[in-house]
């Protein structure tokens, strides 16, 4: 997975139809695709060197907010402790998520990712609500504030973002951890451009106002960037499908395996970025358990489902025909 609102492709218009007639259920489909070239202590050293930069250029902003009297400065200032302490929790997150599973938590922390993630969203909204209200009341009674002092603060905040941005592209991505720290960073630097365009006009014209409305356009990109967040990561929290994945068709293509009668219970979600899951009752010949069939018919399932729907992690019931009249009830798709 590669963007923000990552899916998995609906089907390989490449690969064969998943019949069993012809097909050999053995032969495995191509190994999982989810894995990338980036290591997670790689990514951890990215977000760290990050995390340095960003505190030791955020105390210095804070002073000189405070000096010139920019609030748009102190905004970038608040913004950018939100991006510190959201890079921080992406590198708690992920060492909690590196711990393998154990005991009552059978997918180990895996999670940790996702509602660090939610957790992002929610700091942008809260820090944007916050300097949209001080925007609004500085708009009405605008203070003294330095144009030159926000101007070369900008600068050097454009110049970090760049560097620090460049940084966690070079991480996974596809990691909503640390896609949510990436937001948090891209936002911040529109709003330095924005501050820089307030610095200008304010020397240029002496319109202090300007400084509230950079403020402004940092409180929208930041509540777009928060609303993004909370999405996917709700979407994942809810054990929604993964965006892009249509279990109907999940189960209309299982159903081209040869002696498949129905599919049900059929339920697909997230674990954590980068681990689609699936589990299904199955429904086959009742042959299939006294010829020996049945093994070779899970293979040939799971491999289907690999190769069309790139989901490595399945669970399969069998299920004889006769057994439908035992069934308590759907409680899934079928």
């Amino acid at each position: 997975m590669n963007t923000p609102e990552q899916h998995l492709p609906a089907r390989d218009a490449d690969a064969p139809l998943c019949a069993g007639a012809h097909a050999d259920p053995l032969v495995r489909a191509p190994a999982h695709r989810h894995a990338h070239g980036v290591s997670s202590a790689a990514d951890r050293r990215y977000l760290t060197w990050a995390l340095l930069l960003l505190g030791a250029f955020m105390i210095a902003e804070v002073i000189v907010a405070i000096v010139s009297g920019s609030l748009a400065l102190l905004s970038d200032a608040g913004h950018m402790l939100s991006d510190v302490g959201a890079i921080a929790v992406a590198l708690g997150a992920m060492r909690l998520a590196a711990r393998p599973a154990s005991g009552a938590w059978t997918f180990g922390w895996k999670r940790a990712e996702i509602l660090s993630a939610a957790g992002n969203g929610i700091t942008l909204l809260v820090v944007a609500g916050i300097i949209a209200v001080e925007a609004v009341r500085r708009l009405i009674r605008p203070p003294e504030v330095h144009g030159s002092a926000v101007l070369v603060v900008a600068l050097i905040g454009i110049a970090i973002n760049l560097l620090v941005a460049w940084l966690l592209a070079r991480a996974n991505r596809s990691s909503l951890n640390v896609e949510g720290a990436y937001q948090h960073i891209i936002t911040d630097l529109y709003g330095f451009i924005a501050t820089l365009v307030a610095g200008v006009v304010m020397l240029v014209t002496g319109w202090t106002r300007a400084d509230s409305l950079a403020s402004l356009v940092v409180v929208a990109l930041m509540l777009h960037a928060g609303w993004r967040l909370l999405r996917d990561s709700g979407r994942v929290l809810l054990e929604g499908a993964p965006p892009g994945t249509s279990p109907e068709e999940i189960r209309a293509h299982l159903l081209q395996v040869e002696h498949v009668h129905d599919v049900h219970d059929l339920h697909v979600w997230t674990v954590t970025s980068d681990l689609p899951t699936l589990s299904a009752h199955v429904v086959v010949d009742d042959s299939c358990f006294s010829d020996g069939h049945a093994p070779r018919l899970l293979d040939e399932v799971q491999a289907c489902l690999r190769g069309h729907f790139d989901v490595e992690h399945s669970t399969f019931q069998l299920e004889p025909a006769s057994h439908a009249a035992h069934e308590d009830g759907v409680h899934g798709l079928g």
